[in-house]
């Protein structure tokens, strides 16, 4: 089989959560502890960081995995979905897994996923821990894919676990309310392992503490007095974030989506926490602190280069400026919307589409009434018509009109836009993932 065929393969042939939706979302961990223990129980030998959460996880993983690779450790980074290649699921210091591997790794093992009626994810997951193992990494981060308490990562027993946040999202699979959700997403808490929560509301906190106090597992809120690292983010003209910080000089980060700085808040109390545990010992030490700035310095402010992240307020041309982003729901957009509001252009273009397992009605409640739409649709069988979103903008007092795909619309936009205008491409990782494949 050629890479081509094997990701085929992958993505049409098996359960696959992220092209059928919840028809194709399988609960329980049984069959993925039929493959570790197939593949000889890979994960046990490297350690982990398992990070979990509605919004965030993505940049808060690759930031760890940064900054564990400027320390010295030779870091494995699993992270879904991918935006243009399969591979870029599966990292090890930022250089994606061979596609040689994948095709062997599918090749040989086809008859026993057949067998066991694998997903895509736990195939997935299995190639990630197996490639791991044999790139001998000190340490992997481990993103969640969906949920928490039976997402196919959960076999692991890392040395530190993260949730991010909770808002509703993927309502039909993990619950109606915050409540829920954070029971699923809690599931992570592993019996004395040490767990940052980045944030919290008054439904989710109880939640938490209960569930760490019943596995014995100390607790960490990055947001509370005593653990809040960052004091106030700056956003800077050329881009990017200065952050002044409590124990560390002012630092810069590269990513500037203003919810950057609360997931900056969960990474520096992680990285206490990793500190706390020896991985990164140095750090406290006064003698070391310009190393530490230094290296601190280095992951923040070139996490992209370092890990391959890619669409996260991620601008890709000026003149006019034209900027994609992958967040996806109510709780992303919260944040979006503030930052288009606050970004100075002549006009805004919004290329914009979604799935329908969103929140598409909440979403649209928050987009600029002034903005033109050019409504469109991912290549993914979960995409919410483009029709049917001008319906909705139309309720709304949104303009614009309907384009078949991705590149049309954005072709259309930046046919209209003057140079001093903004053109967003946005409203889910289909439509980013699209958006990166197609232009020019």
């Amino acid at each position: 089989m050629t890479y081509k065929e094997v990701t085929e393969y992958l993505f049409n042939q098996t359960t696959n959560f992220e092209s059928q939706g919840q028809a194709g979302y399988k609960v329980g961990l049984d069959t993925m502890k039929k493959l570790d223990e197939h593949f000889g129980h890979p994960h046990e030998s490297f350690r982990s960081v398992h990070i979990a959460g509605t919004n965030g996880k993505g940049s808060v993983s690759h930031t760890i995995a940064a900054l564990l690779q400027v320390f010295g450790y030779r870091v494995g980074l699993y992270t879904s979905p991918h935006l243009i290649d399969f591979k870029e699921r599966i990292r090890v210091n930022g250089a994606t897994i061979p596609e040689e591997y994948v095709v062997q790794f599918v090749e040989n093992n086809k008859a026993f996923f057949e067998t066991q009626k694998s997903t895509f994810f736990e195939i997935t997951t299995a190639m990630a821990f197996k490639f791991f193992e044999e790139s001998n990494v000190d340490i992997a981060v481990v993103e969640v894919g969906l949920g928490g308490r039976l997402d196919s990562t959960n076999i692991i027993t890392p040395v530190l676990s993260v949730i991010t946040n909770i808002s509703l999202d993927h309502t039909q699979l993990l619950g109606s309310s915050l409540e829920e959700i954070a029971m699923e997403k809690g599931g992570i808490i592993k019996p004395g392992v040490p767990v940052i929560i980045g944030e919290t509301t008054p439904e989710t906190r109880p939640i938490f503490e209960a569930l760490a106090n019943e596995a014995n597992a100390p607790i960490h809120f990055a947001e509370d007095e005593d653990e809040r690292e960052i004091v106030s983010a700056e956003p800077l003209p050329e881009g990017g974030i200065l952050y002044h910080a409590v124990h560390l000089a002012p630092f810069q980060g590269e990513l500037s989506g203003v919810y950057q700085a609360k997931n900056t808040n969960t990474i520096m109390a992680t990285m206490h926490q990793l500190m706390n545990l020896g991985y990164i010992c140095e750090c406290y030490d006064p003698e070391n602190n310009r190393k530490i700035q230094t290296e601190m310095n280095e992951a923040f402010s070139h996490v992209s280069k370092l890990t391959g992240l890619k669409g996260r307020w991620q601008k890709i041309r000026e003149n006019p400026t034209v900027i994609c982003d992958t967040g996806h729901n109510v709780g992303g957009w919260m944040y979006i919307s503030q930052q288009l509001a606050n970004t100075k252009c002549d006009h805004l273009h919004i290329v914009f589409g979604m799935v329908d397992d969103k929140d598409v009605y909440g979403v649209m409640n928050l987009l600029p009434k002034t903005a033109t739409y050019y409504y469109t649709k991912g290549h993914t069988k979960r995409a919410f018509p483009e029709t049917a979103l001008k319906v909705f903008g139309d309720q709304f007092g949104l303009s614009g009109d309907c384009y078949a795909t991705v590149e049309e619309a954005y072709k259309a936009a930046l046919l209209n836009a003057s140079p001093n205008d903004l053109i967003f491409i946005g409203g889910s990782t289909y439509i980013v993932a699209d958006f990166l494949k197609t232009r020019d």
